[in-house]
């Protein structure tokens, strides 16, 4: 199966499903038999923080492609430990998936997460979730060139959707900037959309559920996959191979 990095290279949107550690083996089968094309492990989720625990289950996934995040309380997440423990489990991670997220927020983190990841060769998606609104298009821009300055391989920005003028603002922060590095989300039912139709426009990955804990406005994995199906020729032909 190919790596995530070689899944990004071909520029059709990718949907990724995330998982905690309840039964790794068998969220991992879900992975290849449903043709997940991207596992989010989510880390903050899981039952113990032991690096060795972590690593047992993030192995359950060797062969799929991986993107592990530890995310902060502040931006949605659980996780409950002091910031240089989660640095320590982003670097025991690092050699085991091939992607990281963490939040640009994360000062004491991000340069030392950003650092092994690239002494390992592995991707770095800087992100931003904002759960309350959608910043202005000012503040987002300058959020996403703090990120690539920051050494982001790509920018998540996930932010609550209140109407059409709040997409409106994420589908022209897609469009300013190179959309191969990007990866933005209007959460919440009217930032659903947004969901199918900004891969169509660039961006990188969606995020879809099965079971779990749904974000807001998150659509089922098998309903995402069908509307970029139909919408998506590329996407339909890679499902198809």
């Amino acid at each position: 199966m190919a790596t995530l990095r070689e899944r990004l290279a071909d520029g059709v949107p990718l949907v990724a499903v995330s998982f905690g550690d309840d039964d790794a083996e068998g969220d991992a089968a879900r992975v290849r038999d449903l043709g997940v094309d991207v596992a989010e492990l989510r880390v903050d989720w899981y039952s113990s923080a032991d690096p060795a625990h972590v690593v047992d289950r993030v192995r359950a996934f060797r062969g799929v492609p991986t993107l592990a995040t530890v995310r902060s309380k502040t931006e949605g997440g659980y996780w409950p430990g002091d910031e240089a423990e989660r640095l320590r489990l982003y670097e025991a991670l690092l050699p085991e998936v091939d992607a990281v997220d963490v939040e640009l927020s994360a000062t004491e983190v991000l340069p030392g997460v950003v650092a092994a990841a690239r002494a390992l060769g592995r991707l770095v998606v800087v992100s931003h979730h904002d759960f309350v609104a959608t910043p202005s298009p000012e503040r987002l821009a300058e959020i996403v060139d703090g990120a690539l300055a920051a050494g982001a391989d790509l920018v998540k920005i996930s932010t609550m959707a209140h109407g059409p003028d709040d997409v409106r603002t994420l589908s022209a922060l897609l469009l300013r900037y190179n959309s191969s590095r990007m990866i933005v989300i209007g959460m919440g039912g009217e930032g659903a959309a947004s969901r199918v139709f900004f891969p169509l426009l660039g961006s990188r990955i969606t995020y879809s559920a099965i079971g779990g804990h749904p974000a807001p406005g998150q659509l089922p994995f098998a309903e995402t996959v069908a509307l970029l199906e139909r919408f998506s020729p590329a996407f339909a032909a890679r499902r198809a191979s």
